[in-house]
């Protein structure tokens, strides 16, 4: 059944309009510009422009991936957007459909950049943008405040049904290109560089409409948590793949992991079943996420899980408890990323970082108080990382781990199972299990 984005669009956009309120008045501003960017050159010894990803802060009210649109929000005035509009016989121009704005705000349509300045009301401005040169010249504002943009971030955090209905969209696009890729590496194809092309198939995207790039990664690669130098040779020997691919809609992205093998022996039969206990725990955290509790105690006891699995499966020798592979950190060296991130606009997305985490969690991404409407991804980890277990490999635990047994599961390099919830205040909305239309255990 279609989704309809559009239906929900107005309240959004009157609920953030409110919100973009509150934060002028507490950070003590009259008026704010939001610029959605400027045209930035690939190179400075090339003429070729980037295509424009808007300003997060932007698109958060519209999705309008060209550059010189200026949204201006004062107090106790309407809304106003002034747009450059530009004819070029080099490239097709920008069409925007101000059809679901005119009942919101005044678009306005001007000659120049320079014109913006017109926007302004009297009063105290802040410049939202990435273009602090163009602020500066036309003297548009205090350029990115910090008390301003950290209001304007934690507006983002709990987002709209507007933002989960694009949301949804964004995972669906992203689902089909998972689907097709797995059925393609099951099929035979051990090319990175071709099964990266099939997801962007069948995902009806091409490489820069993805929200980050693809992590493509088979066998070993798997094991670099950002892997994107694609192979186009075949890895004829590859019996594992790790794909981490997303896709947007209306500029909000879904970020999505799944980790595919093929057996034949005995140690892919074992990473096989790695695979499936790493999603039975993932699918355990999700199950137990609960408003009013701290992400990071979902993520401490991912940690707790991990040890479980790594008692399992005989990674961690026998007599080893789980509690001694947490605190001596082993499982950190098995699985050093955070388990899940804020999403929306951006694949990181903002203010849900506010405090930093303890220590021994320096990359978690998420410090926040679970509440509904919150969107963020779940995504534990099992990883044979040389530099990382090296050090265990020869330090003071060496003897908690069978390192034949890792030996054994290195060329598969790793497992990430990635999914994107929603918070709800009585329970949990799973946006990508919904998408695939089944729990896949």
């Amino acid at each position: 059944m279609p989704i309809d984005v559009d239906a929900s669009y107005e309240a959004h956009f009157r609920e953030i309009e409110t919100r973009a309120h509150d934060a002028l008045a507490a950070s003590g501003f009259d008026t704010v510009v939001i610029h959605s960017g400027s045209h930035v050159l690939r190179s400075t010894f090339d003429d070729q422009d980037w295509p424009l990803r808007p300003v997060p802060a932007f698109n958060h009210f519209i999705h309008w991936p060209s550059p010189d649109a200026f949204l201006v929000l004062s107090q106790g005035a309407r809304t106003r957007l002034g747009y450059v509009e530009r004819e070029s016989f080099w490239e097709a121009s920008f069409r925007p459909d101000l059809s679901r704005l005119e009942r919101l705000l005044e678009p306005e349509p001007l000659k120049s950049r320079e014109a913006a300045r017109g926007l302004l009301p009297p009063g105290r401005a802040a410049f939202v943008g990435q273009d602090v040169a163009l602020s500066a010249a036309l003297d548009l504002g205090e350029p990115n405040p910090a008390i301003l943009l950290e209001r304007l971030e934690d507006a983002r955090v709990e987002k709209t049904e507007f933002e989960i209905a694009a949301l949804r969209v964004a995972t669906q696009r992203a689902v089909e290109g998972h689907r097709a890729a797995e059925k393609a590496f099951m099929a035979g194809e051990r090319s990175e560089l071709a099964l990266h092309l099939v997801y962007l198939g069948a995902s009806n995207q091409d490489a820069f409409d993805t929200p980050y790039q693809n992590i493509v990664a088979l066998g070993e690669a798997a094991a670099t948590l950002h892997y994107i130098q694609y192979q186009a040779a075949a890895k004829s020997g590859a019996r594992s793949f790790l794909l981490d691919a997303g896709a947007t809609h209306e500029g909000y992205a879904s970020d999505i992991t799944r980790t595919h093998v093929q057996g034949g022996d005995g140690a892919a039969d074992e990473f096989a079943a790695l695979v499936r206990g790493l999603e039975r725990g993932q699918q355990a955290l999700i199950a137990s996420i609960r408003v009013g509790e701290p992400f990071e105690g979902l993520h401490d006891n991912s940690h707790e899980r991990l040890a479980g699995l790594l008692l399992e499966s005989g990674i961690a020798k026998k007599g080893t408890s789980a509690e001694a592979l947490v605190e001596s950190r082993v499982t950190r060296a098995f699985y050093p990323h955070g388990l899940g991130h804020s999403l929306g606009i951006q694949t990181h997305d903002v203010g849900c970082r506010r405090t930093p985490p303890a220590e021994w969690n320096p990359f978690l991404r998420n410090t926040r108080t679970i509440a509904p409407g919150q969107v963020f991804t779940i995504e534990p980890g099992l990883y044979f990382i040389e530099s990382l277990l090296g050090p265990v490999r020869s330090g003071p635990h060496k003897e908690l781990v069978d390192w034949s047994k890792v030996d054994a599961l290195k060329p598969f390099g790793g497992i990430r199972i990635e999914d994107n919830v929603v918070v709800r205040a009585q329970g949990v909305e799973n946006l990508t299990r919904d998408a695939f239309g089944a729990a896949q255990l």
